[in-house]
């Protein structure tokens, strides 16, 4: 098929310590299944998160993902989008709620 066509933009977090950046590979058993367009550490969800293309059948919310950040691959999982709420409002990205 056509390069791309089967690709979702994703939101992700890292489990593992690190920052994913703008064109790190998002790698499966060591072969690229996609790309890293962007990432940064956040401070008010106290872990590191990102945007990124993979493969439709890896879109899944709360999918494993594995990111090569230099010379280290780190673990990632999707999670939903936006990060945050229209209020503003944290959104739980551990599966629990906050009481």
């Amino acid at each position: 098929g056509t390069p791309g066509r089967d690709r979702r933009l994703v939101g992700f977090e890292l489990i593992d310590r690190g920052i994913a950046r703008a064109g790190h590979e998002i790698v499966e058993a060591d072969r690229v299944i996609g790309h890293v367009t962007s990432g940064a550490p956040s401070p008010t969800l106290g872990k590191s998160i990102g945007l990124g293309y993979v493969p439709q059948a890896r879109s899944g919310i709360g999918q494993a993902l594995s990111i090569r950040i230099r010379t280290r691959v780190v673990s990632a999982r999707v999670v939903e989008r936006p990060f945050y709420d229209p209020r503003k409002a944290r959104i739980p990205t551990s599966g629990t709620e906050d009481r």
